[in-house]
């Protein structure tokens, strides 16, 4: 089910950044005083009385600077450049987003920047919501009346490092949310996304695999800015493969249009079933590529890792297998996901990679017995029993599986504070060794229950 979307926008300093770690629960974006600290694009997920959604911290919208002006602030400079990028990253940012929220300091009142910003989101049918921020004292709160005067949505008093007014916010934000319609598992035909660094040879990949040239393929990276859907047949199977702009570090992540491919690329993620993440095979395995599988986990996606221009590579009889080491050891947290080495170019064992997209998508349906299942997990608390530090040590009384896509299993427990990670890793170990979840990942919760069931 797609999560919905909501940005975070406004001019620097005006406590965005604040307010989406005020939203997502967590201290995840950089917090300063200085105006543009926020440069790059954070995202993070929220959830209000069971709705779920995206959350993105944009960098503070910038007005220009005249020529001669004091504002010495690190976005002024360059500010001629900006202008352009600035009003993209703005038009983007209302095409993606479900519900916009933008951030006004209820402190300082409106500003010449707050209505520049408040002439572009008039232009749009989105829902607008103005969040004015430091209203940390009940007196202040008259001060956010003057806000309406900027024509966009409902004004609400926030205090986003109090948290003063998160829920009021939060309670309007999900009033705009389309009710969502329930999916049918078992009917939802194979979605894939195709992801990576830039210029790994997504582009000529999803080409090679629809057979015809579907999106543009180039020598310059970041070729590809948006997400693009191609539906296809396999063997008489309906299948949808997404084709997204390359992700990079975020240090090097350009304001502008390429902060909104990499926002589109982690849609795409979302509403895809399976994920091939490439690799460039002359390159190697590098920390992004495991911080963009980080990202598939996250979402929990299942996984292909696909080496790419394997033809480029001087080969002898242990080449394969070693970097085939290298890879498991970059990607210790998923050693679930399938190695495949392949040549978009030539084609070289691109037939593959359909073949193991459906396998894995069958194994996030998988189903384990109910009866096997305990059995199992019997069996391996017998074999190794859970040390605890806590006199009563940990009891699992009885096991199920809730769900599928992604595989999610309930474990009743005496007290879900006594499960160590490690031997969480080592139950779901067990697990796979009679149930592998290719390419899957499988999720465990563990609730309180007082019925011994074992």
């Amino acid at each position: 089910m797609k999560r919905p979307l909501v940005a975070l926008v406004g001019r620097p300093n005006v406590g965005k950044s604040t307010l989406f770690n005020r939203l997502i629960g967590e201290r995840k974006s950089v917090i300063s005083e200085i105006p543009g600290t926020t440069r790059d694009r954070i995202e993070g997920y929220s959830d209000w009385n069971g709705v779920e959604f995206m959350v993105i911290d944009t960098g503070g919208i910038e007005v220009f600077q005249p020529k001669g002006s004091r504002d010495t602030s690190p976005l002024a400079e360059g500010s001629i450049e900006f202008v352009e990028q600035i009003k993209t990253q703005a038009i983007i940012a209302i095409e993606e987003a479900d519900v916009i929220v933008m951030v006004v300091d209820a402190q300082q009142g409106i500003t010449a920047a707050d209505e520049d910003i408040a002439l572009i989101l008039q232009k749009t049918n989105k829902p607008v919501i103005v969040a004015a921020n430091k209203v940390d004292d009940y007196r202040q709160k008259d001060n956010i009346y003057e806000f309406y005067s900027l024509g966009l949505g409902e004004v609400v008093a926030v205090s986003a490092i109090h948290g003063d007014g998160s829920g009021d916010l939060l309670d309007v934000i999900v009033s705009f949310f389309p009710d969502a319609e329930p999916v049918d598992e078992e009917d939802e035909f194979l979605r894939i996304a195709i992801v990576g660094r830039p210029n790994v040879g997504k582009s000529s990949l999803l080409n090679r695999l629809v057979g015809e040239e579907r999106t543009i393929v180039s020598d310059l990276a970041g070729t590809t800015r948006d997400a693009i859907d191609t539906t296809i047949e396999w063997e008489g199977q309906p299948l949808t493969i997404i084709d997204t702009a390359g992700i990079r570090r975020r240090g090097r992540i350009v304001p502008g249009v390429e902060k909104y491919s990499v926002i589109r690329a982690l849609k795409a993620i979302d509403r895809a079933d399976v994920a091939l993440l490439v690799i460039d095979a002359t390159e190697g395995f590098t920390s992004q590529d495991a911080h963009i599988a980080g990202m598939v986990l996250e979402r929990m996606k299942s996984m292909i890792v696909i080496v790419n221009k394997w033809d480029l590579i001087e080969k002898d009889a242990q080449t394969i297998y070693e970097y085939e080491r290298k890879i498991r050891e970059g990607l210790n947290f998923m050693p679930y996901a399938p190695l495949i080495f392949v040549s978009a170019l030539s084609g070289q064992r691109v037939h593959k990679i359909l073949e193991t997209a459906f396998a894995v998508w069958e194994e996030r349906f998988r189903r384990v017995p109910t009866s096997e299942l305990n059995q199992l997990i019997r069996v391996a608390m017998m074999e190794h029993a859970p040390v605890s530090t806590d006199v009563r040590g940990l009891k699992i009384y009885y096991t199920t599986q809730v769900r599928v896509n992604p595989p999610t299993f309930l474990f009743h427990v005496n007290d879900p504070k006594l499960v160590h990670f490690s031997y969480e890793r080592f139950l779901e170990n067990r697990l796979r060794e009679k149930f592998p979840f290719v390419g899957t990942p499988i999720r465990f919760s563990f609730r309180k229950s007082g019925r011994n069931r074992y």
